[in-house]
């Protein structure tokens, strides 16, 4: 039973794009490593802006500059 976590910045991802990457993600696990999608579970997760950083900075700084 495959587990996909994704986590995305929480800037306005749609909830048709959230359902595009379930699908995407669970289709690629059928094609690549052929599970079956009934038991493939996908989680997406929204992380804040301010508790995601790249480098030394917060992604919220990096937004701004």
């Amino acid at each position: 039973m495959p587990y996909i976590n994704i986590k995305v910045t929480d800037e306005g991802v749609t909830p048709d794009q959230k359902l595009a990457l379930i699908k995407g993600a669970t289709q690629l696990m059928v094609d690549v490593l052929d599970k079956n999608p009934a038991t493939t579970i996908v989680v997406i997760d929204e992380v804040n802006t301010d508790n995601w950083g790249i480098g030394y900075d917060q992604v919220t700084s990096l937004r701004k500059k």
